[in-house]
């Protein structure tokens, strides 16, 4: 290593600019195991003390980017474009977004994560599927981009691999919540990934990793600014994650609530946000419209019509897995209880990360790396916040194959929620869109 890491480290202490040399040199000798742990914990340390630059943030996340292998799209006729979420409950946007855009023509190639913690996972939802693989050769990848308009993909070991040592890092490190080290663990797997252009939906609420507003902005802004020192083109959508998105979480269930939408139906604040984030992508890719009402008034068509969910049937069906299994509308958990409030009113707030943990409580998701996860359980909204509800009303209805969590979990849903005497102000679904 041409550059001491001390010296590194010492420098970034003292809330000084590491150079682009420095840091692409930081990043591929610790790929490579000649960096040891406690040193490059010290400079994650640093780091989330003495922040980065823009042009800091950009360098570090082209290094994790090019530390492994990278997508050639090249091949793929027309602009591609990749969709984030940063994370939610009940966020099965990206199960709607592909076959939408499909269908309107847009070329879409994306990599997805399993479900860790209270936060659910593409790759698993899509896995409930019978069949349906994620795990696809390069080849494989762009194949399906080519023939059915999109893909999603579970993300490859050797895809952006600096970004998995040092985000294991961060995890033990308690340095997660760096948002110029998140900004670039994210954007470091779009660029990888080959994507042209990026659409990033940053969620804020209490079941989002950025609880307020202005952080969730500071996040979307800095990832855009990445887009622009690397020449890639970004959109953030902010997006409410105070209570869950639509009305399932778990997987099998969510799966059928994009259905659902793809049909032409669907909870009002999960087709907005769908819809929004379609416009964005539309306007970003070569099927542009002149004004960005003819683009809205263009998806709302294609989904009140149910015209992309054959579209998504022809995916199933390419990636070895059973499109009948998209009719379902029930779960096959053996175990199923209604959950009430013990008092009448407006559902006023939403503890939304609790509400993600009971849902692993109940089996869909995992509490740690490598658990497997029962795809049937899953939690059913029935009430919204803003809502009234009665005391014979069920707030949701929960289901499980593991019988002896039902009593805890509905306790801790209940308590997830605070119920008023006067109807509440609900936050849009959309906050705010930065481009």
């Amino acid at each position: 290593m041409r550059f001491r890491m001390y010296d590194l480290i010492e420098k970034k202490k003292h809330k000084k600019a590491l150079t682009e040399e420095e840091i692409r040199e930081m990043i591929t000798c610790y790929t490579a195991g000649e960096i040891p742990d406690y040193q490059m914990s010290a400079m994650l340390m640093a780091i989330w003390y003495s922040g980065m630059t823009d042009e800091e943030t950009g360098w570090l996340t082209m290094a994790m980017a090019e530390s492994g292998e990278q997508l050639d799209l090249s091949g793929i006729p027309g602009t591609k474009l990749d969709k984030h979420s940063t994370g939610g409950i009940g966020d099965k946007t990206t199960l709607v977004l592909g076959p939408l855009m499909a269908e309107l023509g847009v070329p879409t190639a994306k990599m997805s994560g399993r479900g860790l913690g209270f936060t659910g996972g593409t790759v698993d939802k899509l896995e409930s599927i019978p069949g349906l693989k994620s795990e696809f050769t390069e080849e494989e990848f762009i194949r399906l981009v080519r023939t059915v308009g999109f893909v999603d993909a579970a993300q490859t070991k050797e895809l952006a691999p600096a970004d998995k040592l040092l985000y294991a890092l961060r995890d033990v490190t308690a340095t997660v919540d760096s948002i110029p080290l998140i900004a670039s663990s994210i954007m470091s797997k779009k660029l990888a990934a080959g994507a042209d252009r990026i659409v990033l939906d940053v969620k804020c609420g209490s079941g989002a990793f950025m609880q307020d507003a202005a952080s969730a902005k500071e996040l979307a802004r800095q990832m855009i600014r990445i887009g622009d020192l690397t020449g890639r083109k970004v959109t953030a959508v902010i997006s409410d994650m105070n209570q869950p998105l639509g009305t399932a979480v778990g997987n099998s269930i969510e799966v059928q609530e994009a259905v659902a939408v793809l049909s032409g139906a669907g909870e009002t604040r999960l087709v907005t946000l769908c819809t929004e984030l379609a416009v964005e992508m539309l306007q970003l890719s070569d099927q542009a419209r002149p004004y960005r009402e003819d683009a809205r008034a263009v998806v709302r068509k294609i989904l009140a019509e149910g015209l992309a969910l054959n579209r998504f049937r022809e995916y199933v069906r390419e990636a070895g897995g059973d499109p009948a299994a998209l009719d379902r509308t029930e779960l096959d958990a053996k175990y199923r209880k209604e959950v009430f409030m013990d008092r009448e009113g407006y559902l006023a707030s939403c503890n939304n990360s609790e509400v993600g943990l009971v849902s692993v409580m109940l089996g869909a998701g995992r509490s740690k790396k490598g658990e497997s996860i029962d795809f049937e359980a899953g939690i059913r909204i029935c009430k919204r916040l803003g809502e009234y509800i009665s005391k014979d009303e069920p707030i949701a209805i929960l289901y499980t194959n593991r019988e002896e969590v039902l009593p805890e979990a509905a306790h801790r849903l209940t308590a997830a929620y605070t119920v008023s005497e006067e109807k509440p102000e609900v936050a849009p679904v959309v906050y705010e869109i930065l481009r």
